[in-house]
């Protein structure tokens, strides 16, 4: 039987959100490391892949003819760029998809941290009640009404986010060389800063960049010392923009009140991870959740469908819509 469409997510994943693959084209589920796969990929005229998981060798398109790669989510960074492009292979994301979710991740982590839900759960569960209200009462924490949010990326989803924020109440400022929506910032009275001028002002950094080179430890030992003390710090973006050792470090040594860490360079995150690492009031301060910022069964709901869409309208001839390259 020829093989249309090769999956590489268990169709368990669709069912169990409502969205049924379709019917009239044959779809083969593999996992990224069958034994059939590269076989199987030289056969299939299209290839549907979750945006989260380890990068996929180049040799594993080479001599496909493949009418499209879809992404059931945003980040492409699972692919080697330059070589699909010198195979002429189209790569479709679904971009927005996760931005409800996104936005209420980011906006719950900052309520979370700023005002120690979290920490106080753990210390009210070791028979610290008093104590511990006590010492947020003395310290007298601040919600995000009215907080500076500073947004590190001003994309589809960092708009999202940053109206999520607007809503609220909070201030907005930004950092994107290259804003492409000059018209919804305009709309939030957010304002454009250097990166170092918005982790000076910001009550909240909230990151939003793909994984590049020149995202790359694009949060390191210098831009954590810029943020006040009383900032927090917040990862839903890719592993590998923040400089894990240096976000240690800051926690440690009390530089930033708090951090939510959603990605991670390496995933899942290995023991040695520097932030695994973290002990008594450090580790209290660091929210840690496994990749699942943008991910709700709306949200997924709304990529699958999305996904299947594009797949069907491609093999029946039709443009590659939300093409990335």
């Amino acid at each position: 039987m020829t093989i249309d469409v090769l999956c590489l997510r268990p169709e368990a994943d669709f069912t169990r959100v409502g969205v049924t693959p379709p019917k009239n084209i044959n779809i083969a589920y593999r996992k990224p490391d069958d034994a059939d796969l590269p076989a199987l990929m030289k056969e299939a005229r299209a290839v549907i892949m979750p945006a989260v998981g380890p990068k996929l060798p180049a040799a594993l398109f080479e001599g496909t003819t493949l009418k499209v790669v879809q992404i059931t989510g945003a980040g492409v960074d699972r692919l080697d760029e330059a070589a699909l492009k010198k195979f002429g292979i189209p790569v479709a994301n679904v971009p927005g998809g996760s931005n409800t979710a996104l936005a209420e991740y980011t906006t719950a982590c900052a309520s979370v941290l700023l005002r120690r839900f979290a920490w106080a759960d753990a210390e009210i569960k070791k028979g610290n009640y008093v104590a511990f209200r006590n010492r947020m009462m003395a310290d007298n924490l601040a919600g995000i009404d009215g907080a500076t949010v500073g947004v590190v990326g001003m994309g589809v989803i960092g708009i999202a986010v940053a109206e999520a924020f607007h809503r609220i109440g909070c201030k907005i400022v930004y950092f994107d060389p290259v804003l492409k929506d000059k018209t919804k910032a305009e709309a939030m009275s957010a304002r454009s800063m250097t990166l170092d001028e918005l982790l000076k002002a910001s009550d909240v950094v909230t990151l939003h960049v793909p994984l590049l080179p020149a995202t790359t430890n694009l949060i390191g030992v210098k831009q954590l010392a810029l943020m006040k003390p009383e900032a927090v710090l917040i990862n839903g973006a890719r592993g590998g923009v923040v400089d894990e050792a240096a976000l240690a470090q800051a926690l440690t040594e009390k530089r930033i009140a708090g951090a939510a860490v959603d990605v991670y360079s390496i995933e899942p995150a290995p023991a040695e991870n520097p932030l695994l690492q973290l002990q008594g009031e450090a580790a209290s301060r660091l929210l840690l959740t496994p990749h699942v910022a943008g991910v709700t069964r709306q949200s997924a709901a709304f990529l699958f469908k999305v996904s299947w869409e594009n797949v069907q309208n491609v093999l029946s001839g039709g443009t590659v819509a939300h093409r990335v390259y």
